[in-house]
């Protein structure tokens, strides 16, 4: 009787257990079927996490600080590159480095930057002012990495590249900033894109992002927060993709949080941010 009666207690508490996680699970409202790509914030989040934390071991082939084979200059991130500057380089040759490097024009995943890097390409390639007046002209076939429209376009899982020109043409521009959720984007055509990733605040005023080609670590990508008012005065819009499915929230409600505990922990506080790339 009594191990009935636990049985009973143990199913009706199983169900309340569901049924209240239901009752807390998110709405989730597709994307747009006719745009380039389907994907969810978790998704978003979790490619962008995939680049932040991939190993990859370099050696000394692999750094380049000259003419690539078509005579385009490349200039790899490693600790040789600008020592005791700002935007200095990071990785190292002989050693375990974590982060998809920066390269100008790149839309490698981690997968085609590993076999890249095991043929002898230059492991990543910063941007300039030269090479952002030559643009695509500029971008090396010797080099691997990802860029800023490269790394969006990619947590986005778009198909092709969409640089920050061509990023609104397949997204809507949201009423206000505070309206981001995880997986929209701020861009600035023409310069640079970061990728929403949550809120620090309930008054949505700090907030947390992905992006590589910005400070800090300029040529790495990273999870970063910064406060919204100093990003929008930078010139950035807020927009959301239109295969993005995002959250039906209430008014006054906040939206889910996509990232852990441990990873906002480990957001680099960026308080007077940068438009990134030079």
């Amino acid at each position: 009787m009594k191990c009935a009666l636990f049985a009973v207690v143990l199913l009706m508490t199983s169900c309340h257990g569901t049924l209240k996680e239901e009752a807390h699970a998110p709405v989730l409202i597709p994307g747009d079927p006719t745009a380039p790509s389907q994907v969810t914030p978790e998704e978003s989040m979790a490619i962008a996490r995939s680049y932040a934390g991939h190993t990859w071991r370099p050696f000394a082939r692999n750094i380049l600080h000259g003419k690539d084979k078509a005579g385009i200059l490349v200039n790899t991130p490693d600790v040789t590159h600008e020592t005791g500057k700002e935007r200095k380089g990071w990785w190292v040759p002989g050693e375990v480095n974590s982060g998809v490097p920066y390269k100008w024009g790149g839309f490698d995943d981690p997968a085609s930057f590993d076999v890249a890097i095991a043929n002898g390409s230059a492991g990543g390639d910063v941007s300039s002012p030269e090479k952002r007046r030559a643009d695509n002209a500029a971008v090396s076939a010797n080099a691997a990495g990802v860029d800023c429209s490269g790394f969006v376009s990619r947590c986005l899982k778009l198909p092709t590249v969409h640089d920050t020109r061509q990023l609104p043409e397949v997204c809507t521009e949201l009423a206000s900033a505070k309206d981001l959720q995880p997986g929209d984007v701020l861009n600035i055509p023409h310069r640079h894109v970061i990728l929403c990733a949550g809120w620090y605040d309930p008054e949505r005023t700090w907030i947390y992002y992905y992006e590589t080609g910005g400070a800090p670590d300029y040529w790495k990508p990273g999870l970063k927060q910064a406060p919204l008012e100093a990003l929008l005065a930078l010139g950035y819009k807020p927009l959301r993709y239109k295969g993005m499915a995002h959250e039906l929230v209430p008014s006054g409600k906040q939206p889910k949080e996509v990232l852990t505990r441990a990873v906002k922990a480990s957001a680099q506080v960026v308080t007077n941010p940068t438009i990134g790339e030079p």
